[in-house]
């Protein structure tokens, strides 16, 4: 049986549900659907252990709570709670291949011993047979299946072969796909042998191109050309994550390498945690709340009461710790209930979203941020602006102490795209909840951060000149075809957004130098809006990660002024001259030709630490153009 092991943050992403990973004994594996994460028959299963909770975010995902991946436990003889759970995994794809023999074969996905060569006359025979490796090939669609390659159906043009020769791989040279031919019939030694099949040859050359249009609309290489155009291949449905197929599904499918960043886009929705009231409740007393034997008759008490529950129910509530909940007052106690549940002011302003509108969704949290609040959870100070860029930033914030609470709600293949709530969460467990038991998979991570907003009277002045607009519509233009395209839903791509999204890549890079971070280890969180209720101009750079890097408080004490200014000054020097300028000036690049003067030279990030793919970048928006230094909004800072 095959294990292997993986931080508990690597399985919501980039490892969660739907995704493959290789255990340390080179096997190929995808993680298993939700159902069985933690098993219902399990008597020493305590689930307050992984129970996560965020009010916002539950109300966004319509779900009752989120929980931490299970984590390994040998247990002791006092203690059996939580012992040995793992995350199941099976193994995918099911087809391997000789190294030695080439011939393909075929294991169930819960298969757990080496795939061992059964080929009489393999020159790798030995006792047992030798080893065979998985295939490196899948067959992806745009609803999240996922197969194996259909290797018999595409070396004999059919969809229904009738044929059941021996398949074999055989690498006849070239570096592409064309030098990878599946042939049916023939020996170990590539010659035809009449007694093992029908002899059909094929390439896999042009199994990995989509976007080809045809009458039915678009379509891809495989699904084409398998039978031909008449009699076109769509995707089988299959979910071997869950060990099941989906039924009929009516999307072309596309073959991939199983390890190309288009198999799996995991969709991770974040929170920065919101205290109802800043300050009313103690991090001892939260932690109160989530007791085994408290948490779930507060749970009750609030589906049967709501925001009409009163103190007495909710001491009620807590006998079960004894005398612990004493020491707090009824105001406490009170604050504590609508801490957890959501209940209170925070929200009824219409800012708690459920649409998947980032802007209504980001507006709390800058509200907040932009303030001072003082609170176990959310804590941030105001160490003033320094004079050199007090004309272009409004305000700065130290914020020393965040909650974020990453939650993986669904995934897409073969291309990003504007995945909904419910058709992400459908993808994760064979059946799903009720909104009153459903959960997500999650973790929190506790971090520091700088937050700034620009100056909103200059950001007006400078977004209303034309020239300013017309930059911005060249990126905006070309996402928007991109998108409609993919029957996705267009978005406001404007200057603000472009300019802050570049400029927070820009100091993110002189704040790795600066301070010894990894890159990996800082993060953006953008809040942009042109909305006229919600007008927001600000941005958040902040360490939020799995282990104890980036909690030393080196972060925070950048936001000093006089620390602060000369990381400004830094950034925008280094945005003048890229290694690949003058090209990249102007030139259409990165994901989906929507980025400008952006590229690994100058502005990129690693994907975990910038929101949008490394898209919607543009220096000159930022310090201005060859042909105009004067376009950018920090075009006189640098």
């Amino acid at each position: 049986m095959t294990s292997g092991s993986m931080r508990r943050a690597q399985l919501v992403s980039p490892f969660g549900v739907g995704a493959m990973s290789v255990l340390v004994d080179g096997t190929s594996v995808i993680t298993a659907g939700l159902d069985h994460w933690f098993p219902r028959n399990n008597a020493d299963l305590a689930l307050e252990d992984f129970r996560v909770n965020d009010w916002r975010l539950e109300a966004r995902l319509k779900v009752q709570e989120f929980r931490l991946p299970p984590d390994y436990r040998k247990g002791s003889p006092e203690d059996h709670r939580n012992e040995k759970l793992s995350v199941p995994a099976l193994r995918f794809p099911s087809y391997s291949f000789c190294m030695y023999c080439k011939r393909l074969k075929q294991v169930p996905l819960s298969f757990q011993d080496a795939v061992r060569c059964d080929e009489p006359t393999c020159v790798g025979k030995r006792r047992f047979g030798p080893k065979m490796s998985q295939v490196p090939f899948v067959a992806i669609c745009g609803k999240g299946h996922i197969d194996d390659f259909p290797f018999r159906e595409w070396v004999h043009r059919s969809k229904n072969p009738s044929c059941a020769g021996v398949l074999r791989l055989f690498s006849t040279g070239g570096g592409g796909l064309e030098g990878q031919v599946v042939r049916c019939g023939y020996d170990a030694k590539n010659q035809r042998d009449e007694s093992k099949g029908c002899g059909a040859s094929r390439s896999l050359q042009g199994i990995t191109t989509g976007g080809m249009k045809d009458e039915s609309g678009e379509g891809t290489f495989l699904t084409q050309q398998l039978a031909g155009r008449s009699d076109p291949y769509l995707c089988t449905g299959a979910r071997p994550w869950l060990h099941e197929e989906d039924g009929p599904c009516d999307q072309p499918v596309q073959g991939a390498l199983r390890a190309s960043g288009n198999v799996y886009f995991p969709y991770v929705e974040s929170s920065i945690f919101l205290p109802q009231k800043i300050g009313a409740v103690s991090g001892a007393l939260r932690d109160l709340m989530k007791r085994a034997d408290v948490e779930p008759t507060m749970a009750f008490l609030f589906t049967m009461r709501g925001k009409d529950a009163t103190v007495a129910e909710i001491r009620q509530a807590t006998r079960g710790a004894g005398e612990l909940f004493d020491q707090f007052s009824d105001d406490e106690l009170l604050a504590a209930f609508q801490d957890r549940f959501g209940i209170g002011s925070a929200g009824e302003d219409g800012d708690i979203d459920e649409s998947g509108d980032l802007d209504i969704w980001r507006h709390p949290e800058f509200k907040l941020l932009r303030e001072t609040p003082q609170d176990d959870e959310l804590r941030a100070s105001d160490p003033g602006v320094h004079a050199a860029i007090a004309a272009h930033v409004d305000r700065v914030r130290s914020v020393t102490v965040l909650r974020e609470t990453r939650v993986l709600r669904g995934f897409a293949r073969g291309r990003d795209n504007n995945l909904k709530i419910a058709e992400g969460k459908a993808l994760l467990r064979r059946r799903p909840l009720p909104p009153d038991k459903d959960w997500l998979p999650a973790y929190v991570v506790k971090g520091e951060g700088i937050y700034f907003e620009l100056d909103s009277d200059r950001l007006a002045a400078w977004e209303a000149r034309g020239e300013v607009q017309a930059r911005a519509d060249l990126i905006a233009n070309q996402y928007e075809q991109v998108i409609t395209a993919r029957g996705g839903r267009p978005r406001d791509i404007s200057p603000r957004m472009v300019m802050l999204h570049t400029f927070a890549h820009l100091l993110i890079n002189e704040l790795v130098f600066t301070c010894g971070y990894s890159s990996a280890s800082l993060r953006e969180r953008l809040y942009v809006s042109r909305d006229g209720g919600r007008d927001m101009a600000g941005l958040l750079i902040y360490t939020a990660a799995g282990d104890s890097e980036g909690t030393m408080g080196g972060l925070v004490r950048m936001s000093r002024p006089d620390r602060l200014q000369p990381v400004f000054a830094a950034a925008l020097s280094d945005a003048h001259w890229c290694s690949t300028d003058p090209v990249c000036m102007d030139a259409a690049q990165g994901p989906d030709s929507c980025n400008l003067a952006a590229c690994h030279g100058c502005a990129l990030l690693p994907e975990t630490s910038c929101e949008e793919f490394n898209r919607f970048l543009d220096r000159g928006l930022v310090i201005g153009t060859f042909d105009d230094p004067s376009l950018g909004f920090f075009s006189e800072l640098s």
